[in-house]
């Protein structure tokens, strides 16, 4: 058992539970891991600009604010990340997800993709730069079971 805790960053979609079954799992597994994320709030994270800062008549000002606010979070947990989870879904253009699979490439960081067969094909660029890439939360846990511990 390893005595180091790993943070493990989880990026991507918002709107499935994905997140909750890897952190079920993990305490399942007793891992010492300690999981981080964006805001996935998605009213909070549009509006956090607009909110903090004040409005702005024109949308791009108002999404560029916004997006900067995340950034001061998004940055900061993925240059600490021991390793990087990306998971894209079916129903939405995760942009922000496939961003920080690049940044967490550029760091230096090992990145587990997750998402279903059907994403093999267009996100065969980051699956190439991702160490692992899962279908099920299950899996990653899985892995990171592994990793840490050496557990099949």
């Amino acid at each position: 058992m390893s005595d180091e805790v790993w943070t493990v960053y989880l990026s991507g979609e918002i709107h499935s539970d994905w997140r909750d079954r890897i952190a079920q799992g993990v305490a399942e597994a007793n891992l010492p891991v300690e999981l981080t994320a964006p805001v996935t709030d998605h009213d909070k994270s549009d509006n956090c600009g607009a909110e903090i800062l004040g409005e702005d008549a024109d949308a791009f000002w108002r999404d560029h604010k916004a997006a900067k606010i995340n950034a001061i979070r998004t940055r900061t947990l993925l240059e600490s990340a021991d390793v990087v989870v990306v998971r894209f879904g079916d129903k939405y253009r995760q942009w922000n997800a496939a961003f920080d699979a690049g940044y967490a490439a550029a760091l230096g960081r090992p990145i587990i993709t997750l998402h279903d067969p059907a994403l093999i094909h267009p996100l065969k660029e980051v699956n190439s730069a991702a160490y692992a890439s899962a279908e099920t939360p299950e899996q990653v846990v899985s892995l990171l079971a592994y990793v840490i511990e050496g557990q099949l």
